[in-house]
């Protein structure tokens, strides 16, 4: 969907778990996508230096968010925002709801 204005599909499905998760590391993005990390690891790169993404060391791992300073950061998200309304069904649940904290002991599955 945004793949012919950010040039590839890679990005636009970096730039939507940033929208819906806040933050990631390269790892986490490349087996949510099941996608080379070399791959993720580029647009990473190409996503900071262009000052959309910013990063952050935490221990080892490299830790990546939407550069809330960007200038047109609020119109990104706007966009993202849009563009999400027009994915599959699903599709949103599939990638993006993860389970942050532990299951409660004892109860069921």
């Amino acid at each position: 969907m945004l793949k012919p204005i950010f040039g590839n599909d890679v990005v636009e499905k970096i730039l939507f778990y940033m929208y819906y998760c806040k933050k990631a590391y390269a790892s986490k993005l490349a087996n949510v996508y099941d996608i080379r990390i070399n791959g993720i690891q580029q647009q990473l790169t190409r996503l900071e230096q262009g000052g959309i993404l910013v990063s952050v060391l935490v221990g080892r791992t490299r830790m990546y968010e939407l550069n809330p300073r960007y200038p047109f950061a609020k119109e990104l998200i706007i966009l993202i925002k849009k563009a999400s309304e027009f994915l599959p069904e699903g599709y949103a649940d599939k990638y993006y709801m993860e389970r942050n904290r532990p299951r409660q002991k004892g109860k069921p599955l």
